[in-house]
């Protein structure tokens, strides 16, 4: 039987493997690292996950869905529907302008729950940034939330969910004042 001291180690350890991965992995948008590297450096192998939510519209293309897996260029199946698709239809749509207080500048600035998600572990961040749209140039800046999820035993992310404000960006897409 583990003892209280001994889990709670374990737990404190996993407190800092998970929130040390989510700094990096938010640390890799500021960084301007490609999509690409981002999903193979932060994400578990096989079925990593991006759902960004809201509602599910022609115009935001990225929205309402979950993506998973990573390209493979192979079946007509599941073409769209990766988590690199994710990025290509983001960036089609919209221009992510983040700036030096876009996330925690520290790693204590994220909200780690080491036991949760069946004991995976989750981790939420709360971040600002301007977007811009492709189509009309037009921008906000708005706060979102990432919540980071289904870590594996190595503090890779499963699945990476963002709640933004789909509002302003159909706004900004369709051309009409906030």
């Amino acid at each position: 039987m583990t003892s209280p001291t001994a889990a709670n180690t374990s737990l404190t350890s996993r407190t800092a493997q998970l929130r040390a991965r989510a700094h990096s992995f938010c640390q890799a948008f500021l960084e301007g690292r490609s999509p690409s590297e981002t999903l193979s450096t932060h994400f578990v192998r096989g079925s990593p996950k991006i759902t960004e939510h809201g509602p599910a519209i022609e115009q935001l293309p990225f929205l309402g869905r979950t993506f998973v897996g990573r390209s493979s260029g192979g079946s007509p199946e599941s073409v769209g529907n990766s988590c690199d698709d994710y990025f290509t239809l983001l960036s089609e749509t919209l221009r992510f302008h983040p700036h030096e207080h876009t996330f925690p500048s520290q790693p204590g600035g994220y909200i780690v729950d080491a036991g949760s998600d069946n004991g995976n572990g989750t981790v939420n961040v709360v971040g600002t940034a301007r977007f811009e749209s492709i189509k009309t140039g037009k921008s906000w800046e708005e706060t979102f939330i990432y919540r980071l999820s289904g870590f594996d035993d190595d503090g890779l992310i499963g699945h990476w969910e963002i709640w933004a404000d789909p509002l302003s960006a159909w706004l900004a897409v369709e051309g009409k004042a906030a």
